[in-house]
């Protein structure tokens, strides 16, 4: 039973005893009592942090009147403070009370039974108060830090509560818009006919249902400028199901927008683009070649291609495709000088002429322009899409003397930043011919792999971070090569989607850890979850869900124990098509995860809208968690939205004791990472 702390400062030693006497009997107990007769005293006992209530005399030896309270209720606001006053003291008793006192105790009445019940009572409101401060303030962050803007509203439509976001785009401050009118605060209109357009929360409330903004919907902000917006509005029920109001949830997509207007006014040379073609780059090369060599300086050749491009183009069609190629010429042809020149290639392949560049620097300024550029989302139709590029570059005169040999050596560069995982930019190197020969070779025996059946499954484990105990595996895939022997996927997962082998090679994967799994229940080892990781081809393939039916029934495993882990751009590229599959897994009672989560981008709406299961940090939130204070604060703010929406959080790449002190201090309820073990066979697992 809790044992309730009270310190009494009083120098009355008979009202003190007497207190002593009422709390040490009482049954609302118990009470330990610890009577001092200074308030410097007091002050000393409070500050080693064991007191839950104060019983204090207005006049002690060192400070008299309400004084006395504001002197120690300033020091220590969260803690009840009752007043010990006589008949006499009243009116300063009732002063404090309107100061921040819990309330005043009569001296005449001190043996009375009331008096421990009322501090019990006293005592365990204010426990109440700080745990819903905490859960309050929990709520506050998660909603302040999200990109999206969110709006509240009680039954009647009256806002109730702003973020950040909806104050910078509405224009409205929190205080303000409160008490206020939805249609007051959210003033839309049909971006079409100009005409005011309905809100949905009141939709929302009388249907009792989610609803989205129409499509093409201006929000009027309070200084009258105009921002297009999208996204959806829910309603919010009490615990008996009763509507109490709604919120909505929006975002802006000006820029998006801006983008699609600019491209149609790009120069007419590609017929899809508009950008130059290849003859056009080769006149354009050759020119710039002869000026180079005139004036003794350097240019140099970007040679870009579109990282994962093919299975957007197959999954979403040609049409959303072409669409983004447009938005990425847009993107380049902003990045450089009208004195270059932006070209594409053919495909999701271009090439850029940097003319008059007198140091390689200049060219990397612009490569890691453009890839940081690229990867922001892109706004397709319906479709949010992310892409990356790897970018090579050739410089002339050193790396070629013509427009073949630059365009060449850039490509070879290319796959180059391709090997180093995508997203970045390299040089051309002599040595880079012998390595695109060899990614050839890597090409050609991973054909023969697939045939030979010579990849392999490690496993590393998961545990429950409090218990220790095993939870999980997740199972990852490795190449036995005849002749190299154990090879990491980072050097042939990308020549694997490249070269079209990654759906047949995700099958083996899956098939070989669901038989596994099963495999070990057989052998009366702990029924754990087998987590597999799916690649975008893979769940945008259309037959992803047969497959996955197809080898649960083959291996006899329960889908209840298998784990399929999707990243967050995955889940993203098409959120309607993502939203019936997954919906399908969860009835067939798979558990879903969304991995390395904080890396990509999403919809925190949408997100909230997928039968998830399991959010994953990623490592890089790991690592250095507690000297990392942003770190920190991103892994708890993951916490905390697990935790509300409903979702287990696992964290990756635990490697000290200091980051599973933190995670179990944060309540992360499962981890994996090298302090609980590598990935290895089967039979060492």
């Amino acid at each position: 039973m809790e044992c309730y702390r009270v310190l009494v400062i009083s120098d009355e030693s008979e009202d003190a005893k007497i207190l002593c006497n009422t709390l040490t009997h009482a049954k609302d107990g118990p009470f330990t009592i610890e009577c001092v007769s200074t308030s410097v005293k007091g002050i000393e006992i409070v500050n080693q942090g064991n007191v839950d209530i104060i019983l204090l005399d207005f006049f002690l030896p060192d400070s008299e009147g309400i004084a006395t309270f504001d002197n120690l209720y300033n020091l220590f606001p969260t803690i009840p403070i009752m007043m010990l006053c006589d008949d006499t003291q009243e009116d300063l008793a009732i002063e404090a009370v309107g100061r921040g006192a819990q309330g005043y105790l009569s001296k005449g009445h001190f043996p009375s039974s009331l008096v421990p019940q009322a501090l019990r009572n006293i005592i365990q409101r204010k426990a109440v108060e700080d745990a819903f401060f905490v859960e309050s303030e929990r709520a506050r962050v998660t909603l302040e830090s999200i990109g999206d803007a969110v709006i509240s509203t009680d039954v009647s439509s009256n806002v109730t509560y702003l973020n950040l976001k909806a104050e910078r785009m509405t224009g409205w401050s929190k205080d303000e818009a409160t008490g206020q009118a939805i249609t007051t605060v959210l003033n839309l209109l049909d971006g079409a006919t100009r005409e005011p357009t309905e809100n949905p929360v009141a939709q929302v409330i009388k249907y009792t249902k989610q609803m989205s903004l129409v499509a093409n919907t201006i929000l009027v902000r309070r200084d009258g400028s105009e921002l297009p917006i999208e996204d959806s509005a829910a309603p919010i029920f009490d615990r008996s199901g009763k509507v109490t109001g709604a919120v909505i949830v929006f975002h802006d997509i000006s820029k998006v927008q801006e983008m699609s207007q600019k491209m149609a006014h790009s120069a007419q040379h590609d017929h899809l683009t508009g950008l130059p073609n290849r003859l056009l780059l080769n006149d354009r090369l050759l020119q710039a070649i002869n000026y180079t060599q005139r004036h003794h300086s350097q240019l140099a050749v970007l040679f870009l291609d579109l990282d994962k491009f093919k299975h957007i183009n197959d999954s979403l069609g040609h049409s959303i495709g072409d669409k983004l190629l447009k938005s990425v010429a847009e993107i380049l042809v902003k990045s450089v000088r009208k004195s270059d020149t932006v070209c594409r290639q053919g495909g999701d392949e271009f090439v850029i002429l940097l003319s008059e560049k007198d140091h390689p620097v200049n060219a990397a300024i612009i490569a890691e322009k453009i890839i940081q550029s690229i990867a922001q989302p892109h706004q397709i139709d319906d479709y949010q899409i992310y892409i990356t590029t790897s970018i090579g570059i050739s410089l002339f005169p050193s790396n070629g003397n013509n427009p073949d040999a630059l365009i060449k050596n850039a490509d070879v560069a290319m796959y180059q930043a391709k090997k180093y995982g995508r997203n970045n930019y390299q040089f051309y190197k002599d040595d880079m011919n012998t390595l695109a020969i060899e990614r050839q070779s890597i090409e050609a025996d991973l054909r023969r792999a697939v045939e030979r059946k010579e990849f392999i499954l490690h496993y590393q484990p998961k545990v429950n971070l409090s218990t220790g105990l095993l939870v999980g595996a997740e199972a990852l895939i490795r190449w036995n090569h005849p002749t190299r022997g154990i090879i990491l996927p980072e050097t042939f997962i990308s020549i694997a989607e490249d070269c079209g082998l990654m759906i047949q090679m995700g099958r083996i994967v899956l098939r070989q850890a669901c038989i596994q799994a099963k495999e070990w229940m057989d052998n009366g080892k702990p029924n754990i979850i087998m987590a597999v990781n799916i690649s975008a081809l893979e769940f945008e393939n259309r037959d992803f869900y047969k497959c996955v039916l197809e080898i649960l029934q083959e291996s006899k495993l329960e889908a209840k124990y298998l784990q399929l882990e999707l990243t967050e751009s995955v889940l993203m590229q098409n959120v309607e098509s993502s939203t019936i599959i997954l919906q399908q897994l969860k009835a067939l009672g798979v558990e879903l995860a969304v991995d390395d989560f904080g890396t990509g981008y999403s919809s925190l709406s949408y997100l909230s809208q997928f039968p998830i299961d399991v959010l994953k940090i990623d490592h890089s939130f790991i690592k250095n968690i507690t000297n990392n204070e942003s770190n920190g604060a991103i892994v708890t703010a993951i916490l905390s939205m697990g935790a509300s929406l409903n979702q287990k959080v696992i964290a990756e790449g635990i490697e000290t004791l200091e980051e599973l002190e933190f995670l179990n201090l944060h309540h992360c309820e499962e981890g994996q990472g090298y302090l609980f073990g590598y990935p290895v066979l089967s039979k060492d697992f």
